[in-house]
This record gives C-alpha cells, sequence and structure tokens, in this order.
C-alpha cells in the first residue's frame, strides 16, 4: 500500500502522547518536509539526521523510547494507563513505524530537482521494541533515564544526564577485590529489592574509592542501576529527590564524593535523616554510597572541645557518629609496597606492555611513587601510563 506523505507528516506533526518527540531536531525536521517537501527541507532533514551520528530509523526509535508521557508514567507508577492514552498508543506507534521505515530514495523521491545527498537510514520496528522495554522499565528505565546511566544535580536542583560519564569498568581496577566484591554484592541486593545498606568508602586518596564506584554503575547499568552525583552543597535536597526516585522502577546510588564536615556544618542534618530511614526518606530502590579521606567525617579541631556548650560532649559525638550510620564502612587502605607493585605488575598485563629486558619494572615503579608523594593505586595507572605513552 502507497504511503501518502504528506499524511504522515500531518500525523508526526499531531503526535499527542509522544508530543515531545518534536522538540527533536530530526523528527520536527522530518514532519516538516513530509507535509511540505523542498530541496531545503530535505536539507534540513539531512542535516539533522547527519548531527544526530545514527540513520533516521534508529534515532526515531531511540527517541521514542526516551519519551516521559503519560502512558510510560502510569505504568512506572504501577497504574493502568488511560483508555485514551492506550488508544493513542497503538496509533501513535504507527505513525513512527511508518516514519522509521521510509527510505533515502524514497524521501528523496519527493522532490524531482536533481540530486541530493543520501539520508542514512535502517529499518526498525518501533512498535515492538518499545512495548518489549515498556515491559521491563525496571531494566531499560524511561525519559532521561533510558538513553543515560550517570547524572548529577544542577544549581536548580534538577537532574541532568551526564553525557560522558566515566567508562572505568571493573576490570580496569586492579587490586582491592574483597572491598569491591562488598560493594558489588551489597548493589545487587539493591537491584533485586532485597535489604541493601548505604555505603561508606574511606581511605587515602588515590586508592579507587570513586572509581570503583562508578566501575559498578557500569557494570550493573544493563541490570536497571542508575547514578546521581549531589554535591554536598545540596544535601538538603536529598528528601525531595527520594520522593521523585521512589516512583521510578530503576535503582540508584547517589553518590557523594569527597564527603567531610566542619563542626558547625548543618548540612550533616540532611544526611543524617536519610541514613537512619526515616518515615519520609525509606526507600528500597535508592542507597547512598559516599567516600570520604576521613574515618569520622567530621573535622574536629581542639579548639571545638573548648566551647561553651552546656552539652559539648553530646554534639560532638552527635557530628563524629555520622559514619556510623552508614550500615556498611569499606576501607581503601593505601597500599604497601607488595600490593603497589601487585598493581602496577596487574595493569601491566593488562595492556599488553613490553618492556625492554634491561628495564626493571619494579625499581622504576618504586622510583616514581616516591617522585610522587608515595604509593597508590592512582599513583601506579599513572606510572602505567607512562609507560603506554613511551
Amino acid at each position: 500500500m502507497a504511503v501518502d506523505y504528506a499524511e504522515l507528516g500531518a500525523r508526526l506533526e499531531s503526535l499527542a502522547l509522544f508530543r515531545d518527540l518534536l522538540n527533536d531536531e530530526v523528527v520536527f525536521a522530518l514532519a516538516d518536509y513530509l507535509a511540505a517537501p523542498s530541496r531545503l527541507a530535505y536539507a534540513e532533514l539531512a542535516g539533522a539526521v547527519y548531527d544526530s551520528a545514527q540513520p533516521l530509523g534508529e534515532h526515531i526509535l531511540d527517541v521514542a523510547l526516551a519519551s516521559d508521557n503519560a502512558y510510560v508514567r502510569a505504568l512506572a507508577e504501577g497504574r493502568r494507563p488511560s483508555a485514551g492514552a492506550l488508544r493513542a498508543l497503538d496509533l501513535e506507534l504507527q505513525t513512527l513505524d511508518e516514519a522509521a521505515k521510509l527510505g533515502s530514495d524514497e524521501l528523496a523521491s519527493l522532490v524531482d530537482e536533481g540530486t541530493l545527498p543520501p539520508i542514512d537510514v535502517c529499518e526498525v520496528s518501533v512498535a515492538d521494541t518499545y512495548r518489549e522495554r515498556t515491559q521491563e522499565l525496571g531494566r531499560w528505565g524511561y525519559g532521561i533515564y533510558a538513553a543515560n546511566r550517570a547524572f548529577v544535580l544542577d544549581d536548580a536542583g534538577e537532574i541532568v544526564p551526564v553525557l560522558h560519564p566515566d567508562e572505568t569498568r571493573l576490570s580496569d581496577l586492579v587490586g582491592y577485590e574483597r572491598e569491591k566484591a562488598v560493594i558489588v554484592e551489597n548493589t545487587r541486593a539493591l537491584l533485586k529489592r532485597l535489604p541493601a545498606a548505604n555505603i561508606l568508602l574511606t581511605g587515602d586518596a588515590g586508592t579507587g574509592k570513586s572509581s570503583t564506584v562508578k566501575a559498578v554503575v557500569n557494570e550493573l547499568a544493563f541490570e536497571g542501576l542508575r547514578i546521581i552525583e549531589v554535591r554536598k552543597s545540596q544535601l538538603h535536597l536529598l528528601p525531595g529527590l527520594l520522593d521523585e526516585l521512589n516512583r521510578n522502577p530503576l535503582a540508584f546510588i547517589l553518590f557523594i564524593d569527597d564527603l567531610s564536615f566542619s563542626t558547625n556544618d548543618d548540612d550533616y542534618a540532611a544526611l543524617k535523616a536519610i541514613l537512619e530511614g526515616s518515615v519520609a526518606a525509606k526507600s528500597e530502590n535508592v542507597v547512598v554510597y559516599a567516600t570520604s579521606n576521613r574515618r569520622h567525617l567530621v573535622r574536629e579541631r581542639f579548639s571545638d572541645r573548648d566551647g561553651d556548650d552546656v552539652h559539648l560532649r553530646d554534639t560532638l559525638q552527635e557530628i563524629a557518629s555520622l559514619s556510623e550510620r552508614f550500615g556498611i564502612r569499606v576501607t581503601f587502605a593505601r597500599p604497601d609496597k607488595d600490593t603497589y607493585l601487585g598493581i602496577v605488575r596487574g595493569l601491566v598485563e593488562q595492556y599488553g606492555i613490553k618492556l625492554e629486558e634491561c628495564f626493571d619494572l619494579d625499581i622504576e615503579a618504586e622510583r616514581f611513587a616516591m617522585r610522587g608523594g608515595g604509593r597508590s593505586a592512582r599513583r601506579a595507572r599513572q606510572f602505567v601510563d607512562s609507560l603506554r605513552a613511551r
């Protein structure tokens, strides 16, 4: 059956359930071109497809899967979508299916005015894939969570995707196997909605605390894990953030890097409420993972012990015991010589670095560490990176 291109363009322009797709440059340019074909409209469409770095059909599928609409929100919250949303879903998935199956020559034939540059295309089934994915929202997510695994909070407290997240994998991290295993096991419990603990990762700088958390997310993202980095100054936003995430079928790590407080810092009160599991904060799909170079999280000075607080001892105990409110504490100790050299050798083997016979790896690695302030997993990687650069 012949395609009525003008009618298909009109249907794209009148998307209701998937209205947010018209904010996408490719979908908007396609609807505009089909409704009124011209060389200029074709060039706009081709340019938008080139900029997307995806074939037309694949791009339409991806933006459909990332749509934050009434149908998918209802599913995510365990509600039945309205009759109108269900009817719109059938009609609009058919429209998107037809648009995703358009060929390059087919599109160019709508304007018979000389040679036009080809448009990258590939035939995909938007409807089938969309229905399959929405049946497993706990694994794939929806909206911004469908296409991204790492996020931050902006200055307004909005969740924003990290477009180029750290790609470190667990296999890239040599050493600290016991510490990594504890974190992975706890995170898998979170994904299964079993009781999972908040984790405090302590240890010297450069021992791999932050890298381990990010690597765990990269490892388990396709099982439904996402990470949101929260700055210390944003801790007061945690209750509202938890209310929002609690309705989401995915599992989330709220990641606080390099956490510490001063004794007159009120931010720790918000974190304390979350860690204690208050009624408002309780959530089975969210945990807090924090890293710190301090075991007690609070920078305490000797002068703090000489204040005029009537209950000074109670106050100091309160702020010093914040770390104890994490269910699990994992220590990344500074490596001794054997551990440090083991990390170096493991990385050299991992990267397949060929060394000259006269090159003494252990001696050079030790020299490198001593010149840089001591042994650490980070220093080991920096040394191996210097070998790779040669």
